[in-house]
């Protein structure tokens, strides 16, 4: 049945169009009771409004923490109109039926976002009586209109015009079905904040891994649904996610774009860097950026990576970020044209200046020398990317992440998403194994495992090839190993010589490493694993070329 509107409560927060949707309330005699704030929002503007205390007959008291729960209001929202028994027991209570409640809450998501935000705040601005009034009003959809959305009182204002103040039945439950929508997300923002906050109460370390049960003794437990072979996800995922853009356009001018973050996101993450100059980012920009920080940001020496679309073309350390950027770009200077750059440290004048002749779409890095900035702004383009992640704590497992969506890679597919862990961190070189007759040398080990680092950022099929602390040969997305290997060799133009070569699967075949002997590459890193790896070993004896098997793949596609 359609519902008769005579009174209604209003508590907001937001109080978007507010005023609007009071004046047409008033126009239609539908007496208003509000709380403290909307009261007096409302009530400055000349309309005939009340106060809640003025339905209870009770004060607002503990700084507005108690105020609407009372059975004057939560009787006159839960009584359902049908039965006989809960109005009789409303009148003899003296409880006035409501049947509009129009409430949203306090600005819990907007205050965690700020990255300055203290505990006590955020726990100050989780709203009590607000949902428990959105859920009696929802529960009751059948008797109650209740609206969580400012963008909803148009379509109420005309409804109730059109119907001599009654509400249809489909609309009421279309508003119930957005309120639980709407309390359901809210929860889950609180939940995941506080949970990420959880180590911080502690006075031991404890696992605060998402899903886990929490225990009164601080240890915490496998819920039922983690048992078992994948024992990584939960049964169900819930994303909270907030807009920071929308984007000119996606991955080409005819897609539309926007850009979310993951609320509680650590301030270190790509999300919250701070652009200092340049034009606005794009689509591309930003994956491309990502890439790229993903990548230095493991490093602990200082760190440069080039990348172009999503790929690195190349990736050096060095004794400063200068000559780490030098190093990097010269591996492949026709891909670094329109690339971006990425510095796990800060970026220095003398960086800035090798910069200055090149074409850059985005630079990205934890600071900046004031020099350094003076000589980007000559080039008012280059978008200038400032971000706070700490290189002291960069490398974190997934168990030490406290928010969905870090350490945590997903993909969408047609009708769902696919969810993995992010291929993040560093390999142990204690689980790899000399398969040769020789072993590699000291310097060797140090480009083997600086290869085996940057292979796995990649896209397959992958071939690195390194020397010095530096790519010089790239073989990137190839259909075939030996296609990447060929490709590494050549865009290394002859510098392959003394190199070793790092593969991010198992080489099916002995002709890549047939490939690599011929070209003067003197040591090779893989995952091993293939039907062929003696055939493959041999070739290597027989050349007498170390190789290392890791144990590990690191395809990406």
């Amino acid at each position: 049945m359609n519902v008769k509107i005579k009174r209604a409560l209003i508590s907001v927060s937001d109080k978007t169009g507010i005023i609007d949707l009071v004046k047409e309330l008033e126009k239609m005699d539908i007496e208003i009771f509000c709380t403290g704030g909307t009261y007096k929002a409302i009530h400055k503007e000349g309309f005939k409004v009340k106060k809640v205390e003025d339905l209870t007959g009770f004060p607002e008291m503990m700084d507005g923490r108690l105020k609407t729960l009372h059975p004057m209001v939560l009787g006159g929202i839960l009584a359902d109109r049908r039965k006989e028994t809960h109005m009789k027991a409303i009148g003899s209570a003296g409880i006035l039926p409501i049947g509009l409640v129009v409430v949203n809450l306090y600005p819990f998501k907007t205050t965690v976002s700020r990255p300055d935000v203290s505990l006590q705040e955020a726990v100050d601005n989780i709203d009590i009586g607000g949902p428990t009034m959105i859920r009696s009003a929802a529960k009751n959809s059948d008797s109650v209109a209740v609206v969580v959305d400012p963008s909803d009182y148009a379509v109420i204002i005309n409804q109730l015009k059109e119907n001599n103040a009654e509400l249809l039945k489909d609309t009421l439950y279309r508003l119930a079905v957005k309120a639980f929508q709407h309390i359901c997300e809210y929860d889950s923002v609180i939940f995941e904040y506080l949970y990420g906050k959880t180590g911080e109460r502690s006075d031991g370390d404890i696992d605060i891994r998402p899903g886990l049960i929490i225990r009164m003794d601080g240890k915490s437990e496998d819920p039922p649904e983690y048992k078992g072979e994948n024992e990584s996800f939960k049964k169900d995922l819930k994303l909270n996610l907030e807009k920071i853009q929308d984007l000119r356009y996606g991955e080409n001018p005819h897609q539309k774009a926007s850009y979310y973050r993951s609320l509680g996101a650590s301030p270190g993450s790509l999300v919250y860097a701070r652009q200092l100059q340049g034009k606005e980012l794009s689509y591309n920009n930003i994956l491309d950026t990502d890439a790229a920080f993903q990548l230095v940001k493991e490093f602990k020496d200082p760190c440069v990576s080039v990348i172009k679309h999503s790929n690195p073309c190349g990736t050096a350390i060095g004794s400063n970020i200068a000559e780490a950027y030098q190093k990097a770009y010269d591996c492949d200077p026709a891909s670094a044209f329109g690339s971006v750059v990425a510095s796990n440290m800060s970026w220095t004048e003398e960086a800035a200046e090798f910069m200055l002749n090149k074409y850059v779409e985005v630079l990205i890095a934890p600071d900046f020398d004031v020099g350094a900035l003076k000589i980007h702004a000559q080039k008012k383009n280059l978008r200038i990317l400032k971000t706070d992640f700490d290189l002291g704590s960069n490398i974190l497992s997934l168990k030490d992440k406290c928010f969905l969506t870090e350490g945590i890679d997903i993909k969408s597919v047609d009708g769902g998403i696919l969810i993995q862990d992010l291929d993040e961190g560093i390999d142990d070189r204690d689980q790899f194994k000399v398969v040769t007759d020789i072993e590699p040398s000291d310097l060797q080990w140090e480009d083997l495992l600086f290869g085996w680092q940057i292979v796995k950022s990649i896209k397959s099929n992958a071939i690195v090839l390194a020397i010095h602390g530096a790519t010089v040969g790239v073989g990137a997305g190839q259909m075939s190993r030996i296609d990447a290997a060929k490709l590494a060799i050549n865009k290394s133009s002859g510098r392959c010589k003394g190199s070793i070569m790092a593969s991010d699967a198992f080489f099916p075949f002995k002709d890549a490493t047939q490939l690599a002997a011929t070209n003067g590459i003197l040591a090779i890193i893989q995952p091993g694993g293939s039907v062929k790896d003696q055939e493959v070993i041999e070739v290597c004896n027989k050349y007498r070329i170390p190789m290392v098997f890791t144990g590990k793949r690191h395809f990406k596609h």
